[in-house]
C-alpha cells in the first residue's frame, strides 16, 4: 500500500487528503498540522477569493459553504487612473461576466475560517470512517524532511518513511516554520500587503475591481452585504521597498487608507451633487489626515505636500456640487500649484495632471481665454495629452477659433485613437 504524508491543513492540505482519500482508495494518507484538533478555526477573518474551478472541486468534496459565500458574477479590470468610478462616464478597460462566459458564476469570496472549517469536518468524518487508512496529526510539527531511497522521511518528533510528501499552508502564517528540504519552502516574495474591509455606497453586488496602480495591483472582492450595506475586502499589494509608506506604523498606514478613502467618497458624493454627504466626508477626511505624521514620506514627496493636492481637489468638487463656479476655480489653482511643487519622479505621485481640472471648470464658467491658456499649458507638460487636447479643442469651438480648433480635433482624434472611452467634460 501506497503512503502519503500531507503538511499543512489550511484550505489546500485539507482539499488534497479529501480528494487524494476518494481517488487512491489502496492509500494510506497521514495529514499533519502544528495546530490542535480543537481549536477554533471558523472565525479566521482573512479574506480567500475562489475561482469557479476551486467552487467546483469544493462542491464534489461536499465542503463547499454556499451560504457563507458571495458569488462573484462580474469583474472589472483597468490601469490607474481607474475607470468605471461611479461618477464616470467611462468604462473599465476589462470587463468579464459571467453570463457572457455561459457559467454560473466566476468565483465566490468568503472568509478563511468559514472555507477551512467544514473542510476539516469532513475530513475528520472521512478518517472515523476509515481510521486504518486516513491519519490525522493534529498538535504535530513536521520539524525536518529527507529523501531517502524511494521516498521521504518525515520528522515529526519520530521519523516516519513515506512515499510522497506533500507541503501545504495551513494554520496561521506566522506560525509556520520554513522546511528546510533542500533549499528551503518559504519564499519571500518581497511584497508588503494592505488589507481590509470598506462599505460601499451604492454599486452592484457580486462585483469584484482589479485595479493596477503605479504600486501595485489593488482589489476590491464583494462581501455578503451587512444589514443592506455593500461591503467589500480591500487588497492593495505593494513591492515592499517601493511601499510608499512603509516608515509608518500600523495606525498610521490605517490613517492614510482613511484619509484617501475620505477624500474618494467626497469627490464621490460631490461628483453626484450631493454637496452635504460631500461636505461630511471632508470633515472625516480632516480628522483621518490629524493622524499622517507632516514629516513622513511618500515616494520623493512628504506625505503632507500631496495631501495639499487631495485638500485642494475635494473643496474643488464641492464647489463645484454647490455650483460655485469662481470657488471651484480657485480649489482647483491650490491643486494645480501644490502638484507643481511635487519632486519629480516616474510616474508622477499624483495620478493626472490637475490643469485638465481647471481648465474644464473655467470653460464651464465661460472663461475662454483663461482654459485655453490653461490646456495649452498642460500640453506644454504633458504633450499629446488625450484629455487637455479635447478640452482644448472644445473651448476654441466656443471662441469661434474653428480653424484652430479643427486642427486640435485632429490632434485630439489621433491621440484618442485606440481608446475604448468616450470623453466628457463634465468627468474632468
Amino acid at each position: 500500500m501506497s503512503t502519503l504524508a500531507i503538511i499543512g491543513a489550511g484550505p489546500v492540505g485539507l482539499s488534497l487528503a479529501l480528494h487524494a482519500a476518494r481517488a487512491l482508495p489502496d492509500a494510506r494518507i497521514t495529514l499533519f498540522d502544528a495546530r490542535p484538533v480543537d481549536r477554533d478555526v471558523s472565525a479566521d477573518p482573512r479574506t480567500l477569493a475562489l475561482s469557479l474551478g476551486s467552487v467546483q472541486l469544493l462542491e464534489r468534496l461536499n465542503c463547499w459553504p454556499a451560504a457563507a459565500a458571495q458569488v462573484i458574477h462580474e469583474v472589472h479590470v483597468s490601469q490607474q487612473p481607474p475607470s468605471g468610478l461611479p461618477w464616470s462616464t467611462a468604462e473599465p478597460e476589462l470587463r468579464i461576466r459571467a453570463v457572457d462566459e455561459a457559467v454560473p458564476q466566476l468565483g465566490a469570496v468568503l472568509t478563511y475560517g468559514q472555507l477551512l472549517a467544514p473542510l476539516q469536518l469532513e475530513w475528520l468524518s472521512a478518517a472515523r470512517q476509515d481510521a486504518l487508512r486516513l491519519t490525522t496529526r493534529f498538535g504535530t510539527t513536521v520539524s525536518a524532511l529527507k529523501t531517502v531511497d524511494g521516498g521521504v522521511e518525515v520528522d515529526a518528533g519520530i521519523a516516519e518513511r513515506f512515499d510522497l510528501a506533500v507541503v501545504a499552508e495551513g494554520g496561521v502564517f506566522a506560525e509556520q516554520r520554513a522546511l528546510q528540504f533542500p533549499q528551503g519552502w518559504s519564499h519571500d516574495y518581497g511584497q508588503t500587503a494592505w488589507v481590509g474591509t470598506v462599505s460601499l455606497i451604492g454599486g452592484q453586488s457580486g462585483v469584484a475591481f482589479e485595479r493596477f496602480t503605479r504600486h501595485g495591483p489593488a482589489a476590491l472582492l464583494p462581501l455578503k452585504a451587512d444589514n443592506g450595506t455593500q461591503r467589500a475586502a480591500l487588497v492593495w499589494c505593494v513591492p515592499r521597498d517601493e511601499d510608499p509608506v512603509r516608515e509608518l506604523s500600523d495606525a498610521q498606514r490605517l490613517a492614510v487608507l482613511n484619509t484617501l478613502f475620505h477624500f474618494g467618497r467626497g469627490v464621490a458624493h460631490a461628483a453626484r451633487g450631493n454637496a452635504e454627504e460631500a461636505e461630511g466626508e471632508r470633515t472625516a477626511y480632516a480628522t483621518a489626515r490629524k493622524a499622517i505624521p507632516p514629516d513622513g514620506d511618500w515616494g520623493y514627496n512628504k506625505a503632507t505636500e500631496l495631501l495639499a493636492v487631495t485638500d485642494a481637489a475635494l473643496d474643488a468638487w464641492i464647489a463645484r456640487a454647490r455650483r460655485d463656479d469662481a470657488g471651484a476655480i480657485e480649489a482647483w489653482k491650490r491643486a494645480t500649484a501644490a502638484e507643481d511643487a511635487l519632486k519629480y519622479d516616474e510616474p508622477p505621485d499624483w495620478f493626472y495632471p490637475t490643469r485638465e481640472s481647471l481648465g474644464a471648470a473655467l470653460l464651464r464658467a465661460r472663461r475662454l481665454g483663461e482654459a485655453e491658456q490653461v490646456f495649452k499649458a498642460d500640453l506644454a507638460r504633458n504633450p499629446r495629452n488625450g484629455r487637455s487636447l479635447f478640452g482644448l479643442w472644445q473651448t476654441l469651438l466656443l471662441k469661434g477659433k474653428d480653424p484652430a480648433a479643427a486642427v486640435t480635433e485632429k490632434q485630439f482624434r489621433d491621440a484618442w485613437k485606440h481608446a475604448d472611452v468616450s470623453l466628457r467634460l463634465v468627468d474632468f
